[in-house]
């Protein structure tokens, strides 16, 4: 099921996020800075801190994925990748980013808990937006 949504996503473009056909539970961003916690030991957030040993995730709502400037790791999968990213596919991919992408580089085992992504995801909207004017890139 996730898959196939997942899969429906990426191959329709032009398919905007209040047509996604995910589901997702209303999410709580202050328990997502929470579960956020353990994602910090390669993602920051906030535009000040940058890259780690993952891409900053400051703002990465509306990024292509696998893009950006100055983050020269990324794996193939993602080096090309043609999909932007919605807080609807990275809660799809945050549940099991090593099943959904086989040859990633992103060493998690993802977050299981359907609430647990929401609330993760709704931090990343909320720390994201923060104090930034910088245009999307």
């Amino acid at each position: 099921m996730i898959r196939r949504a997942l899969l429906l996503l990426l191959l329709a473009p032009a398919l905007h996020a209040e047509d996604a056909p995910v589901t997702m539970p209303e999410g709580d961003a202050e328990r997502g800075r929470l579960v956020f916690g353990q994602c910090r030991t390669c993602h920051y957030p906030e535009r000040e801190m940058g890259h780690n040993n993952g891409p900053s995730l400051h703002r990465i709502f509306g990024r292509v994925a696998g893009k950006q400037a100055g983050f020269d790791y990324y794996s193939d999968t993602f080096r090309e990748a043609k999909f932007v990213w919605t807080p609807q596919l990275l809660y799809l991919w945050l549940e099991d980013p090593l099943a959904m992408f086989p040859g990633t580089t992103m060493m998690s085992r993802g977050v299981p808990d359907p609430q647990q992504r929401a609330d993760l995801v709704a931090y990343l909207k909320r720390a994201s937006v923060r104090g930034s004017q910088e245009p999307m890139q």
